[in-house]
């Protein structure tokens, strides 16, 4: 008798759960939610966390974007690792967080794929391969083909900026040398800004740069742009090949960013998250803002986005391999 009424109680504890869990998702969020975005304030991907925060106000309620920034955006990632399950605690993750790090540090304290439960990717950012004009002219360059065929008849004479080692223009530079059998030393700087400056005082000789940084000096004519890195052409550069097309087949790259849940975020609260971030993510007002950013909206199911950064961390083992950086 004892044993059945203690089965019976059992069952209706499991019952209990099974039917807590959906209700709690559906009631869900019933607080703030925090938003962590793990570097510093002001620059593209905060920028376009804030824009994406407000944006989903009306299905999720408050969204307090958080700037945890630290060892390469390692802090704020680990730090929602870390958090509970619960939905309400979020990161915007990047390609450096979740496909450069993990190769290029020693020692990560989170796992990339174990740690989280992806959302959706939110958008790709190109970066652009350019020159000054005067250092163009300087070599002869007027094209991808034109800047291989120097390096190739120069040996290590030209250098290119990047915002630093791991950095997405960084590994744009390595996959250039891998792919095109090129030397070129890299110059790397305290971020993407300082990098641009230096290029611009004819310190380097070229960069991969964010096209959201770039576009405005293409556009003033201080800059020239050769090719953009994604495997197709850039809405805010139509005119501008990509690096396939100037003849480095299944050249991609791209600075992305998506939204992260800590693992175990229970299945319905992650696909209320993907619901209300993607649609966000295809109003025309939401992509006509990240358009200005440079930053081309790419909503993905969860499957879809882990499937994605298996993929991206695949790629860029080899990459940092061949490039050689180490961070600790």
């Amino acid at each position: 008798m004892i044993q059945r009424r203690a089965l019976a109680a059992l069952g209706a504890v499991l019952t209990l759960c099974a039917v807590v869990g959906p209700v709690a998702a559906q009631s869900y969020p019933t607080k703030p939610i925090r938003l962590v975005v793990p570097y510093p304030a002001g620059g593209p991907l905060d920028a376009a966390a804030r824009a994406l925060a407000e944006r989903v106000k009306e299905p999720l309620g408050i969204i307090v974007v958080e700037n945890r920034p630290g060892a390469g955006g390692n802090l704020g990632v680990d730090l929602v690792a870390k958090s509970a399950g619960d939905g309400y605690t979020l990161a915007i993750g990047a390609v450096a967080t979740h496909a450069i790090n993990p190769w290029l540090f020693s020692k990560l304290p989170y796992d990339p794929i174990k740690d989280f439960a992806p959302i959706t990717l939110v958008a790709h950012v190109p970066n652009v391969l350019v020159m000054t004009p005067e250092r163009a002219q300087q070599f002869g360059i007027g094209s991808v083909r034109d800047l291989v065929a120097y390096a190739r008849a120069n040996p290590g004479r030209l250098n290119y900026a990047s915002g630093g080692n791991g950095s997405a223009g960084h590994m744009a530079g390595e996959l250039l040398k891998s792919q095109a059998k090129i030397s070129a030393v890299h110059i790397p700087y305290a971020g993407a800004a300082p990098a641009q400056l230096g290029l611009l005082a004819g310190q380097t000789d070229f960069m991969f740069d964010n096209l959201a940084s770039a576009l405005a000096q293409v556009k003033a004519g201080k800059l020239k742009a050769f090719a953009v890195t994604t495997s197709h052409r850039a809405q805010a550069m139509p005119d501008v090949p990509t690096m396939a097309e100037s003849g480095l087949t299944g050249f991609d790259v791209s600075t992305w960013f998506g939204v992260f849940a800590p693992a175990g975020t229970p299945a319905p609260v992650v696909e209320r998250l993907n619901k209300a971030f993607t649609a966000a993510l295809q109003a025309p007002e939401m992509r006509e803002r990240l358009a200005r950013m440079g930053a081309e909206p790419a909503p993905m199911t969860p499957a879809e986005f882990g499937q994605f950064i298996r993929s991206e961390l695949a790629k860029y083992e080899k990459v940092v391999k061949f490039s050689g950086a180490r961070v600790d």
